[in-house]
């Protein structure tokens, strides 16, 4: 059978004569270019990882390779969370200015599709300190350093491969909207914490009610500004109140409002925004929502992709570790197999 031969600047390579194909190990492919598979398949879809190496380096690997190479060692990371959650070691220690520090826990849910089980969560955790919040423009921060980790199945799986990364910090804020697996889980495992309920999906349930209850835009606005100031200043019981004495105008605006008002009967005391602002604290999950669209939708989440539930976490895996600015381990997994 031919070689394939390619031309990368002005030399045609066969693929084994490349610097990175020498010294090969584990699918007779180089440590080091086994590293670069990895760090294209959790960026790009693996045709693309193909198409990149073969116009950049001039090397012919198949996206079917990619694939398999990216998944062994998706699955080597996978292992060794699994390993590290069975030994209740610590994770990935972020560096704190002093041990009292905050350490934000934020957790949330997105839906991905799975060839098994069709639509499936796919849980995610992020995880920064108080101190990595740069400003960026007057009124908005971002967040320079996080930690990341995805689990594409049920609460208590996650909650398992998650605790070790919470181990290390005396004090904890967790932000999250009103998932009641979430909130049991912060009060099981950590009743010490800081719990804030995120004031936009709180706020959120207010505009839908509103939307059904007031047909006129002026008063639907007057309304609203009056609730969120209140929300603001820390009254959430007297909004609960109102609520309770207002009369609804249809059976849907009714519905809506228990909503609202189970909604905030449920986490009132998550919701002292006035005290939370006053510490400095942040009051919205804006953080773990752009997880979402950056660690998992941006490369798991594309037009017509399918994933099985293992190909999914073994790659977003990969993708969490880069994210996270922990690819050493990636690299250290390469290299012991080797």
């Amino acid at each position: 059978m031919k070689k394939k031969v390619h031309t990368c600047l002005g030399r045609t390579l066969i693929p084994k004569q490349h610097v990175l194909c020498q010294n090969t190990g584990r699918f007779a492919i180089s440590s080091k270019l086994q590293e670069v598979l990895c760090l294209l398949a959790q960026g790009y879809v693996f045709e693309e990882a193909e198409e990149m190496l073969r116009e950049l380096l001039g090397i012919a690997i198949d996206a079917r390779q990619i694939q398999r190479v990216s998944r062994q060692y998706g699955g080597a990371v996978e292992a060794h969370i699994q390993q590290q959650a069975a030994a209740k070691v610590p994770a990935h220690v972020l560096p704190l200015k002093n041990k009292q520090e905050a350490v934000y826990a934020m957790v949330d849910n997105s839906m991905l599709f799975s060839r098994e089980e069709g639509w499936k969560e796919m849980k995610v955790g992020r995880l920064f300190n108080a101190s990595s919040r740069v400003a960026v423009q007057q009124k908005r921060t971002e967040v320079m350093q996080s930690l990341y980790l995805c689990h594409f199945g049920d609460s208590r799986e996650f909650i398992e491969k998650w605790e070790p990364y919470l181990q290390p910090y005396a004090k904890k804020i967790i932000l999250a909207d009103g998932a009641k697996w979430i909130w049991n889980w912060a009060e099981d495992y950590h009743p010490e914490a800081v719990q804030i309920l995120d004031y936009y999906h709180a706020v959120g349930k207010l505009g839908t009610y509103a939307a059904l209850q007031y047909s006129d835009e002026q008063q639907r606005k007057e309304w609203m500004e009056k609730q969120t100031h209140l929300l603001k200043e820390g009254e959430v019981q007297k909004v609960i109140s109102l609520l309770k004495e207002s009369h609804r105008t249809s059976k849907e605006a009714e519905k809506a409002r228990a909503d609202v008002v189970r909604y905030y009967e449920n986490n009132q005391t998550r919701m002292h925004y006035k005290h939370y602002l006053q510490q400095g604290y942040l009051i919205g999950s804006g953080a773990i929502e752009s997880a979402h669209r950056n660690v998992v939708q941006q490369r798991l989440k594309l037009s017509g992709q399918r994933w099985s539930i293992k190909g999914a976490q073994q790659i977003v895996n990969l993708r969490a570790c880069k994210k996270s600015n922990q690819w050493n381990l990636v690299t250290q997994l390469i290299k012991s197999a080797a």
